[in-house]
C-alpha cells in the first residue's frame, strides 16, 4: 500500500523560508512531504509532468504556494482532482494582496483552499493537507487531536502564568 504524501510546489526557491512551516507540521505529524521549485509561467510543463507523477505515487493533497502573479494554485488544481491548498505570499509591492486574489479567485470546477497570507498561512496549508489525509487514516485523526489538546494545553499554561503575575 502507498502512504499519501503531501505535494508542495512553490514558485521560487525564496519562498522556501515561508512555505517551511507547512514542512514542519507535516513532519511533525509524520505526514510524508515532497517540495518542488516549479512556477507557473516559466515551467508549466514541468508541473504537468510532476502533478501528473506525484497523483499516480499517492500524492493526497498539493499545497502551491506563490507571490505576485500567483497562478502556481490554479495551474496545479487544473491538472489534479485532488485537494489544491494555495499559500499566497506577501511579498512584492502589494504586499501580497496581488498574489491572494490570484490564488482565492478561481473559475467554477478549478478549485483551490486559499489559507492565508504569511507565516499562519503556511502552517495552516500543512494542517489543511493533513486533516484532508486523515480523512482515512485514524492515527494521524489522533496525532491532530492531540496536537491540537497540547495547543490548547499551552494557552492554559501561559493564562495561569499571567493569573499568577497579576495576583502577586
Amino acid at each position: 500500500m502507498v502512504r499519501p504524501f503531501v505535494a508542495i510546489l512553490i514558485g521560487s526557491d525564496l519562498d522556501l523560508p515561508r512555505i517551511q512551516l507547512a514542512v514542519d507540521v507535516l513532519k511533525k505529524l509524520d505526514v510524508p512531504v515532497e517540495v518542488k521549485v516549479h512556477s507557473a509561467h516559466h515551467t508549466p510543463e514541468a508541473i504537468r509532468n510532476y502533478v501528473k507523477d506525484a497523483d499516480q505515487r499517492g500524492a493526497a493533497a498539493f499545497i502551491a504556494c506563490a507571490g505576485m502573479a500567483a497562478h502556481l494554485a490554479g495551474v496545479v488544481s487544473s491538472l489534479t482532482i485532488k485537494p489544491v491548498i494555495g499559500v499566497p505570499i506577501d511579498t512584492g509591492p502589494l504586499d501580497g494582496l496581488d498574489a491572494l486574489l490570484s490564488t482565492v479567485q478561481m473559475p467554477g470546477g478549478i478549485p483551490v483552499a486559499t489559507v492565508a497570507l504569511g507565516e499562519d498561512g503556511a502552517t495552516n496549508a500543512g494542517y489543511l493537507a493533513a486533516q484532508i489525509i486523515a480523512l482515512n487514516d485514524k492515527d494521524l485523526a489522533n496525532r491532530l487531536r492531540m496536537d491540537r489538546q497540547a495547543s490548547a494545553e499551552a494557552v492554559l499554561a501561559k493564562d495561569a502564568v499571567l493569573q499568577q503575575q497579576l495576583n502577586h
